[in-house]
């Protein structure tokens, strides 16, 4: 069963959204301004339609062109695929669409995909007459260094952090 925790790296809340900036992708990438002690977190936000697929890959996209200059060899290769099964997961096994967020800190990143369903997913071992189902939270198990649900007054939020040397 999914933890429920905030994390290592991060606390319950990042920063507060005072400056967005708009990519070609139409994905918004958000730093703080303004009175901020520390430096801004370059942030992705992305709204998932409803049960569209077609925004697995985008996903991927913005997420590579956020960690371009993050993490070891690797490390970014690894944020796209687990964002790639909480992305999957959040539109397969739900009726709303979902908004992807992920925020680079200064050790880690921490991704959020938050759903409008508030059951909580469950990680369960691949299933023979499932195919290659049924391994999205087995994996993101396995490769972060640290994830979990957090509870939201509408539906959760399913996290995972990875500190940006390879473990």
């Amino acid at each position: 069963m999914a933890r429920v925790r905030t994390g290592k790296a991060f606390p319950v809340k990042v920063f507060e959204r005072r400056g967005t900036s708009r990519t070609d992708g139409g994905d918004d990438i958000s730093t703080p301004t303004g009175d901020m002690k520390e430096q801004a977190a370059p942030q992705l936000r992305q709204r998932l339609g409803r049960a569209d697929l077609r925004a697995v890959p985008e996903a991927r996209r913005a997420l590579r062109k956020l960690l371009r200059h993050w993490g070891e060899p690797g490390q970014s290769e690894v944020a796209e695929l687990l964002t790639s099964e909480l992305v999957t997961n959040a539109l397969v096994h739900t009726e709303d669409g979902a908004v992807l967020t992920a925020t680079v800190g200064p050790r880690a990143l921490r991704v959020e995909v938050r759903d409008f369903v508030g059951r909580p997913p469950r990680p369960r071992g691949p299933q023979p007459e499932e195919g290659t189902n049924g391994r999205g939270l087995v994996l993101v198990e396995s490769l972060a260094d640290d994830w979990g649900v957090r509870p939201c007054t509408v539906g959760k939020s399913v996290w995972f952090e990875l500190g940006a040397e390879a473990a």
